[in-house]
């Protein structure tokens, strides 16, 4: 019942956001962060209607991956990859929010089984420039998404951004405003680009009045976790 019950607080906020955009509420995707929670809170999120789940950690998403595996889910990977963490992802996955060089790219379309539909990607970017965040540099967005548009096993889906933290209203507007310029530019470019992810539990509202297309929900549905193993990149 209470992730019925944020799912519909998290549903409302979406809605509220899209009108005062004068945008489409249904066009806005949840992906359900589900990071350091077990297999059972997700198959209660999957009761409540969520079909999409973003995890960090390879070694925890596989389990819960071998776990629900009687259920339809779309599981996306949205942490750091590392190049030995590739082929796994490349086979389990749907997507992959978090491509941020072009090695990644390189080893996944080679490790997807030709057997399995294209991977589809998002190319993180470093829409802050903070060195303590992963993503490529603005500059060298387009290059990196050139190559990607050219490996068959790969579908290029858009750009994934995590801004600076903060409170501030108009620093939130703006950060998210370079990504959907981008976002943009990238669409015009290649026809399958349809999808921007930005926003999370605390600035989901910004980010859709700017043009996210998903936002990337954890603790709104779930709830504060109790293990500091989610104070990772994706909250």
């Amino acid at each position: 019942m209470t992730i019925t019950k944020n799912l519909s607080s998290v549903t409302n906020r979406i809605e509220n956001a899209a009108l005062q955009a004068n945008r489409i509420p249904t066009d806005i995707d949840i992906l359900a962060v589900s990071k350091a929670w077990p297999a059972e809170k997700l198959r209660a999120a999957i009761d409540a209607g969520l079909t999409r789940f973003g995890e960090n950690y390879l070694q925890e998403a596989l389990q819960k991956i071998e776990q629900l595996q009687d259920l339809k889910i779309e599981w996306h990977f949205i942490g750091p990859i590392q190049s030995n963490k590739t082929k796994d992802i490349a086979i389990h996955f749907d997507w992959v929010q978090s491509i941020d060089r072009l090695k990644i790219a390189q080893r996944l379309n080679k490790q997807r089984p030709a057997s399995q539909s294209p991977l589809n990607v998002c190319i993180q970017i470093n829409i802050d420039n903070e060195t303590t965040k992963s993503g490529v540099q603005v500059s060298e967005l387009f290059s990196l998404a050139r190559v990607i548009n050219s490996l068959e096993q790969l579908k290029l889906r858009g750009i994934m951004v995590i801004p600076s933290k903060t409170d501030d209203l108009e620093q939130q507007h703006l950060a998210f405003h370079r990504a959907h310029n981008l976002y943009q530019q990238l669409a015009d470019q290649y026809a399958t680009v349809d999808t921007l992810s930005m926003g999370m539990s605390s600035d989901m509202s910004v980010a859709i009045v700017e043009g996210s297309t998903m936002v990337r929900i954890g603790s709104a549905l779930f709830g504060q976790r109790t293990t500091p193993r989610g104070a990772g990149q994706v909250n």
